[in-house]
């Protein structure tokens, strides 16, 4: 398996990938597929924060993180996560994630939020957000809003994502 940057010809890969990994077993199409195509027509839409894993030819796994603002300064949302449902379990979503976050330090982001299980991501240096002085958009998330902070001086203040996270 290999984590590398999101292609253009990727596009229908990662929407089956993220619709089978966010799949109700109700028939319709998870918000997430939409949120997906709705985020690359933002302005909050990063590129190189659009990561897919590839096992052999076959994409597998996708994580994105677009551009937000705490206290109206620059941060990162991370999410949707999302792995083929026959590779869960396998470390797709820990590469995913740990690739994304290297990048993310490396490109001199300070603040990365996402809104995830406490005991996965917490194994990635995230804590719940109120702990570094990030409030939620929702108060209702709690601790499973988390972040990372990768500066002291990393932005405090209420989170806000990318607009096509207010029309879910």
């Amino acid at each position: 398996m290999i984590v590398r940057r999101e292609r253009p010809e990727d596009v229908p890969a990662i929407r089956a990938v993220v619709a089978a990994a966010f799949d109700a077993g109700d028939g319709t199409e998870p918000v997430e597929v939409g949120l997906l195509d709705r985020l690359r027509d933002d302005s909050g839409w990063i590129p190189r924060f659009s990561l897919v894993a590839e096992d052999g030819n076959a994409v597998v796994g996708h994580v994105v993180a677009t551009r937000g603002d705490t206290g109206g300064r620059p941060a990162l949302g991370i999410g949707p996560v999302a792995v083929e449902p026959a590779h869960q379990g396998g470390g797709v979503g820990t590469a995913l994630v740990h690739t994304l976050l290297g990048a993310a330090e490396a490109c001199d982001e300070e603040l990365v939020v996402l809104l995830g299980k406490p005991a996965y991501y917490g194994r990635f240096g995230f804590v719940p957000a109120a702990e570094l002085g990030v409030d939620a958009p929702d108060p209702a998330w709690d601790r499973h809003f988390q972040a990372r902070a990768f500066t002291p001086s990393a932005p405090r203040g209420p989170f806000r994502y990318a607009a096509p996270f207010a029309q879910l």
